[in-house]
């Protein structure tokens, strides 16, 4: 229970600690031990510390300190425990953790030269995985990884845990070996590269036969960027040789673990030892997140963020999407950002890429609060469906820098049709774009950088804008370019109970902000306080509103500014205030379904009508269509309890009517 003290304005001081690992801690009865992950309250009373333990059950263990004043020396001794959770004498048992991982790949096995080869030099594994997949000489292994203390495999060094399974490589043995002797490190550092771990797998194995061979495999992890980790963490570059130091390899080359097996493996993680199904998601969540980054977030089976209201609430169980296995695949955009497309492949319908707004991230269209989202929606009636997070979105490291909506049109927007187009082979895509994605989407076609769409639908904006009067104040008091030159560059919707002084009183002031609907969520008043009122509360079910931290986050000042700038001109403009993008609407020839929520406090419904008879009259015979959804605000057309129902068929309905099967 490390606690450090280091100033106390005042003597009676009331400081939070909480312990996130689980340990025992050694009471004045050496047959008792008691206490893990629970709370510590630290309360300075003139020279006297008082320490106030609580288990995860409410059991409470105290501990007094008495600190010198001119020595600062401490001094302490444990008290009984309080309704210990133990029996006397009964010892804890760490959380362990078990996965199980399945790779496959080829091997080369004629000619090989001891194991030379490092991860600074990954040549000699390509080359020799490109003679064992022209010779067919595979090599695949499934293995059981255990660790009976997560918490000392997360904080030792090697995170180092247990291999068993099985090594089939038929050129080397015609039945599989056995795992005799294994250890698996996760993260360790690479003494001789900078910015670089390894994952080891190292294994003493036994033939059928009575033969001994030696596996030593490694995944190189360089820091160079999130988007980067899928490849990292499923290459595997492998060696088998007859002894220990490797110098007579019978085997090498690459094996790599395909995404629907990556998928599985996330399911196969599960704590043991653990009390209660609380202790289990937190330690399973932790070691996802730990392991897998990023890509936990798109294939395992936790949310690994915290609860808003509540940051030591266990992780909520996440319901199985109704999709098939994910694929991650990352780009880059002229001006040298790694952006990111998840395909869901449904079937040869689209592809449709989908495109979300500001503040938010791909996960609007896939958030498994309410029964059918619109990625299962179109998944369903056969789409190869593609999320984008283009550089606004709060998954990546973009999102608080200070771009421009020019750069997200002319720049995410091509790449990332390019790229979908080059791995599907569709010479054309579809889009469903919303909110500051389908004006910056609109900017992209009107600039003449945004080719191959053959349709879209836009939901609650496009070229022209009609804001509601709370918006046209908020946006003449120049809010955002004060909140720059004060030096804030970015604003934040997610909150929790660990807020700081700052933090607590802008939520108390939010409290006071007019948020139209009653509501005690801390987001919900932020959300509204960014933006407007973004949907209607009786749209929501009381999950989605509970997950609103999930999906908003940061949003840049200088986005603001723009959206700011365009607000008040009624418009899309550059950055720059320059009128470049309306007078060439005639590039939206393209058939567009506008779509508007009736209620929508952001945007009037009156902005994408003026951008559909601008259209209508300017590309005369180009089908374009309107609809205004009847009880809808902005963006509960997206992740409404009843969008499947109320919005997602009229969707389906304009993509149908453009539909070109992918080749």
């Amino acid at each position: 229970m490390p606690v450090e003290l280091t100033s106390f304005a005042k003597p009676d001081a009331r400081v939070g600690f909480y312990d996130p690992r689980r340990h025992p801690i050694d009471c004045e009865d050496p047959d008792t031990k008691v206490g893990y992950n629970g709370h510590v309250l630290l309360q300075i009373d003139g020279a006297k510390l008082e320490i106030e333990y609580r288990d995860i059950d409410n059991s409470v263990l105290l501990k007094e300190s008495f600190v010198h004043h001119e020595s600062g020396a401490l001094g302490y001794a444990f008290s009984k425990p309080t309704g210990s959770p133990l029996k006397s004498g009964q010892e804890v048992t760490p959380i362990g953790l078990t996965f199980t991982e399945r790779m496959v790949g080829f091997l080369a096995t004629d000619s090989l030269q001891a194991n030379t080869v490092s991860p600074a030099d990954l040549r000699g594994f390509e080359e020799a995985a490109a003679l064992g997949q022209r010779d067919e000489t595979r090599c695949e292994f499934t293995l059981t990884i255990t660790s009976s203390d997560l918490d000392q495999m997360l904080a030792d060094p090697a995170h180092s845990a247990e291999i068993k399974g099985t090594v089939t490589a038929p050129r080397i043995s015609a039945q599989p070996m056995t795992v005799v002797e294994g250890k698996f490190n996760l993260f360790v550092a690479d003494p001789d590269n900078v910015e670089t771990r390894l994952m080891r797998y190292r294994m003493r194995l036994a033939s059928h036969d009575g033969e001994q061979f030696f596996f030593d495999g490694f995944k190189v992890v360089r820091d160079d960027g999130p988007l980067r980790i899928w490849q990292d963490t499923s290459t595997l570059y492998t060696t088998i040789a007859r002894d220990s130091g490797m110098q007579n390899p019978v085997g090498r080359g690459i094996l790599h673990i395909l995404p629907k097996d990556f998928a599985q493996q996330l399911t196969t993680i599960s704590a043991t030892n653990s009390r209660n199904k609380r202790e289990s998601l937190e330690a399973e969540g932790r070691f996802g997140r730990f392991f897998a980054g990023v890509l936990f977030e798109t294939y395992g089976g936790i949310f690994a963020r915290a609860t808003a209201l509540n940051p030591d609430a266990p992780p909520r169980s996440k319901r199985p999407l109704r999709v098939g296995t994910p694929e991650v695949y990352s780009f880059r955009t002229s001006d040298g950002l790694l952006l990111r497309l998840t395909r869901y492949d449904g079937g040869r319908k689209g592809p449709v890429i989908l495109i979300h707004g500001l503040g938010v991230a791909s996960s609007i269209f896939s958030i498994d609060t309410i029964e059918t989202n619109l990625l299962e929606f179109l998944f369903a009636n056969d789409y190869d469906v593609w999320l984008l997070d283009f550089r606004a979105s709060i998954d990546l490291p973009y999102a608080a820098s200070q771009f421009t909506a020019d750069e997200v049109a002319t720049k995410d927007y091509p790449a990332a049709i390019e790229k979908v187009r080059e791995i599907t082979g569709a010479t054309t895509v579809q889009v469903i774009a919303h909110c500051y994605g389908a004006m910056t989407f609109s900017m992209g076609l009107c600039s003449g950088e945004v080719q191959g769409v053959r349709s879209a639908v836009l939901s609650q904006i496009s070229t022209h804008i009609v804001p509601p009067l709370p918006n046209r104040i908020r946006t003449g008091l120049h809010l955002p370019g004060i909140l720059d030159r004060l030096g804030v560059r970015s604003l934040n919707a997610y909150t929790d109970t660990r807020a700081d002084w700052h933090e607590t009183l802008y939520n108390k002031a939010l409290d006071l902000y007019p948020v139209g609907q009653p509501c005690q969520n801390p987001v919900c008043h932020r959300i509204t306080f960014m933006y407007a009122p973004l949907y209607r509360h009786t749209q929501l079910n009381e999950a989605t509103h509970e997950a609103l931290h999930e999906m908003f986050g940061v949003a840049n000042i200088r986005a603001f500014e723009g959206l700011g700038q365009m607000t008040r001109a009624g418009q899309v403009l550059s950055a720059s205030g320059s009128d470049i993008y309306v007078p060439h609407i005639n590039r939206m020839n393209m058939p567009v379904l506008f779509i508007h929520g009736a209620e929508n406090e952001c945007f009037l419904p009156e902005s994408t009508e003026q951008t559909f008879r601008a259209v209508s009259l300017t590309n005369p015979g180009v089908p374009y269509s309107r609809e205004v959804i009847p009880g809808y605000g902005h963006i509960d057309g997206i992740f409404g309890k009843n969008a499947v129902r109320d919005v997602y068929p009229s969707m389906l309905r304009h993509l149908e009517a453009t539909a070109s099967p992918s080749p």
